[in-house]
């Protein structure tokens, strides 16, 4: 009988027993892995093909090489949770922003880096769900990059409506308490009922630099709108998280 996965390339099956000692713990973070030449002495093959199955394991993120030292074991990395709560006002009164207080919960020191406020005119997906015209300047668009112990985690590009943003500190890179949520508030929007569309995919290579992405780590887009008390959209996000730290958390009623 042929023995399951023998039919796998080698580097497969040798990346298999490999992760399968490092989730059995035989492996544990901080150990380093055996060389390429020892792993092709011990599985009798190529060291090219243990290259390869090293470089599987660096695509899972389960191993990660230190230039002079060797092919370390990683540290098991915690997801920051992203949840149906996070723009509650509860949170909000924490005085925290969601990412913020994620980092808090984590035990790590975050940075919220502005990279960009402009007049633009929006992509496509934005303008029909925030109602603004595409075809001239009718949003601003800030971006801000999200770090935790600075690490990458995420990048943020949020668009509001020019005619409501323009002279107000929506378009400073600090917006004041509670951030561009009360500054919203202030001009009359209330978030009262949200709609998100998450779409897993692979990075831009824009995208894949600033997050610092091993090569074969997918994104998470999430597609934010914000509604308030009448219904009417009037802020909507690009939220590009990294799938290896990220996860996603709704609680939702039941109708």
């Amino acid at each position: 009988m042929t023995a399951p996965g023998s039919n796998q390339p080698p580097s497969r099956r040798i990346a298999e027993e490999l992760r399968a000692a490092i989730e059995a713990g035989h492996l544990a973070p901080g150990d380093k892995l055996p060389s390429e030449r020892a792993l092709a002495q011990r599985y009798g093959s190529a060291r090219n093909t243990a290259r390869e199955a090293i470089r599987l394991l660096a695509e899972e993120g389960l191993v990660t090489a230190r230039h002079g030292s060797g092919v370390f074991v990683r540290e098991p990395q915690r997801l920051f949770r992203f949840g149906s709560d996070r723009y509650s006002r509860r949170n909000r009164e924490t005085g925290l922003t969601p990412f913020r207080l994620e980092a808090e919960r984590q035990g790590k020191e975050a940075r919220i880096d502005v990279v960009g406020i402009a007049r633009e005119r929006p992509p496509q997906d934005i303008a029909e769900r925030l109602n603004a015209p595409a075809d001239e300047e009718s949003v601003v668009h800030r971006e801000n990059h999200y770090f935790a112990d600075d690490e990458p985690v995420q990048i943020v590009s949020t668009y509001l409506r020019w005619d409501e943003a323009q002279d107000t500190a929506l378009t400073q890179p600090r917006t004041g308490k509670d951030g561009i949520y009360g500054r919203l508030e202030e001009l009359g929007h209330v978030m009262t009922r949200v709609r998100d569309e998450i779409t897993a995919r692979m990075p831009t290579p824009a995208e894949a630099a600033v997050l610092e992405l091993l090569p074969g780590v997918p994104v998470l887009e999430v597609l934010h709108t914000s509604l308030d008390q009448e219904g009417v959209p009037f802020e909507v996000s690009r939220y590009v998280h990294r799938a290896d730290r990220t996860g996603l958390l709704y609680e939702l009623p039941v109708e």
